[in-house]
């Protein structure tokens, strides 16, 4: 899987801890070899929800036939 700097990307599974669940979408803000990721998510606000290192087995690359939804974040 090729991911660049500043790619937008899709989570493919949950993360409790930080609010995120699979189809929540960040940017990539920074590379690490081999294979880590730094991803930031924002809420629909720009407030960033989490900013977490993540394995690229952890994201896929944003596809032209995923629709963009709206959901709730959890009150915490």
């Amino acid at each position: 899987m090729n991911i660049n700097l500043l790619d937008t990307v899709v989570l493919v599974k949950e993360l409790p801890n930080s609010g995120l669940q699979p189809g929540d979408i960040g940017a990539v803000v920074a590379l690490y070899e081999p294979d880590g990721v730094e991803v930031e998510f924002v809420s629909a606000s720009g407030k960033t929800q989490a900013l977490v290192t993540l394995k690229l087995a952890d994201i896929r690359p944003i596809d032209y036939h995923d629709m963009l939804a709206v959901r709730p974040l959890d009150a915490a």
